[in-house]
């Protein structure tokens, strides 16, 4: 085979590749990412949502405590408690920045 041709098959793999991995809508990370803790509903009404004590996403005061950039470090960077165990894990070698700030829209939807 040409240096050429193999080069060109190489280049073509990982366009291949690279289509493939596509983002994921909020609503599909939210599923398969958050409502194990979270609830599909946002309340936290889960068995480990009530054990974490999360909070309640459909209230409109919680919403309202709650900043962007701080919901989307807690995605990215997970949650540890005061004693440095983890309370929520990191995601940001799962989910891209551009799908946890869309992530982030998605739980302001639940707002009351």
């Amino acid at each position: 085979m040409k240096p050429t041709t193999r080069l060109l098959l190489t280049a073509l793999a990982f366009a291949a590749g690279a289509a493939v991995s596509v983002a994921a809508p909020a609503s599909e990370n939210w599923e398969n990412h958050c409502a194990k803790c979270h609830g599909a509903d946002g309340k936290g009404q889960t068995k480990a949502g009530k054990k974490l004590q999360v909070k309640d996403y459909t209230d409109a005061k919680v919403q309202a405590e709650m900043k962007d950039a701080d919901m989307i470090k807690a995605t990215t960077d997970g949650v540890m408690d005061k004693a440095g165990k983890e309370r929520m894990k990191a995601y940001k070698d799962e989910i891209s920045a551009a799908e946890i700030k869309e992530l982030v829209a998605y739980i302001r939807k639940f707002k009351a």
